[in-house]
């Protein structure tokens, strides 16, 4: 409607809502993941560069060396999945290397796959 429309609330602002906020997950993703991992193409630390992670096959990025169940997994990374792995990351891949506990809060889930899928 018009006073949607006027309020900010259009079908596009309903979208990022609903996906996450990625300025938020890019602060969140130096704080939680930067440690181990690199948003720059190339770059693999203690895990795998992500760069362009979304709509990659999980355990494909060159030079880093996965466990079998990330290579064998069949698993292609969007944002619902990554919502998922990062809230228990060893119950949704059982043999993953990952040391990791996994994040709790949803909105921070949500921030972070945002912010992967543009990096």
């Amino acid at each position: 409607s018009i006073n949607a429309e006027y309020m900010g609330d259009t079908p596009s602002s309903r979208h990022r809502r609903k996906m996450g906020d990625a300025e938020r997950g890019e602060k969140l993703f130096k704080a939680r993941a930067g440690q181990c991992h690199s948003s720059e193409k190339g770059v693999n630390g203690t895990g795998p560069s992500l760069a362009g992670i979304v709509n990659r096959a999980s355990g494909q990025v060159p030079g880093f060396a996965y466990s079998n169940a990330n290579k064998n997994s069949g698993v292609i990374w969007d944002q619902e999945t990554l919502v998922k792995y990062l809230e228990n990351p060893k119950k949704f891949m059982p043999g993953t290397k990952m040391a990791f506990a996994g994040i709790k809060s949803m909105k921070d889930r949500k921030d972070i796959a945002a912010y992967m899928a543009t990096i």
